[in-house]
């Protein structure tokens, strides 16, 4: 049985981490390890809740002020064939790690498995509504790195991803904003491997009061750092000249999107993104389609 190391970075939610904790140990699928990285809390609550669990590693950072730092920490840490993420105020369902190892061991080709979550509250209770499901499950599954860019990420807590393809993809961006870097990651890694889609929520993602994209105005700048994802692949010659302007464009249609909540910074990232987007046709419709939008 491939071993799976989980990695958890938290801070300051020593009460949520315990059920976080709490859930993975009641997998079905029971090889694995789990690497708690504390970017600092003050205190020795978080210390105290991973000392009674028995597969918990616990390292504590000097606080960084995001979760890129402690997950990296986590990667290099990690012994697993597999590796997956959890946030410290979320919840895996009893068969999470089982139908996912069990996808990536007879799918040789697949190096990440993805699923949608089950929305719930701060206390807990569910809220009847599934959030990461496409309006087709062949969105989100095969060779994705064509149509992912600028349209839909994968939910934090639910990838599965086999190490050999963080090798080659890298380390989360430790210089981007915290609720950015995920996005950036995923879409990153979509380019070194095929993904997998559960069309099923084997995950509960907590709603509350500090989660850390909420509202958060640094997502108008994310189209930005996309880009400068395109510009490394360019470099390195994954892509080509025609599969870069196909995904400029799903950049600057993303950016579009946002102009009504972020006026000001998505205007000039626009013209960052394109200096001429405003006398491309498709680019105006759009716009005057989010204008005029209710």
């Amino acid at each position: 049985m491939p071993t799976v190391s989980i990695i958890i970075p938290t801070y300051n939610r020593a009460d949520y981490l315990a059920l976080t904790l709490e859930s993975i140990v009641q997998q079905t699928y029971q090889d694995f390890e789990i690497i708690v990285v504390d970017d600092g809390t003050p205190g020795q609550k978080n210390a105290n809740v991973c000392s009674e669990f028995e597969k918990v590693k616990y390292i504590k950072i000097e606080n960084f002020g995001g979760p890129a730092k402690p997950r990296n920490i986590g990667i290099k840490e990690a012994a697993g064939k597999y590796i997956a993420f959890v946030d410290d105020d979320d919840i895996w369902l009893p068969l999470k790690l089982e139908k996912q190892v069990e996808i990536l061991e007879n799918n040789p080709e697949f190096g990440l498995v993805h699923c949608c979550c089950e929305l719930i509250n701060e206390s807990g209770q569910k809220l009847n509504r599934i959030i990461g499901r496409p309006g087709s499950p062949d969105v989100k599954h095969g060779d994705v790195r064509m149509r992912m860019m600028g349209n839909w990420t994968i939910m934090m807590p639910t990838p599965l991803i086999r190490k050999d393809v963080i090798t080659n993809a890298g380390f989360f961006n430790e210089i981007i904003p915290p609720a950015l870097e995920d996005v950036e990651y995923w879409t990153r890694c979509s380019f070194f491997t095929k993904f997998y889609y559960i069309d099923e929520p084997l995950v509960q993602y907590r709603l509350h009061s500090n989660n850390i994209s909420k509202e958060n105005k640094k997502y108008a700048d994310l189209p930005v750092y996309l880009r400068n994802v395109l510009e490394k692949l360019s470099y390195e010659k994954r892509i080509n000249n025609g599969q870069y302007k196909s995904l400029m464009k799903s950049l600057c249609a993303m950016q579009i999107k946002m102009i009504k909540k972020y006026t000001y910074k998505s205007a000039c990232n626009l013209f960052v993104l394109d200096s001429f987007w405003m006398f491309k046709f498709k680019n105006l419709k759009l716009l005057v389609f989010i204008l005029i939008k209710r």
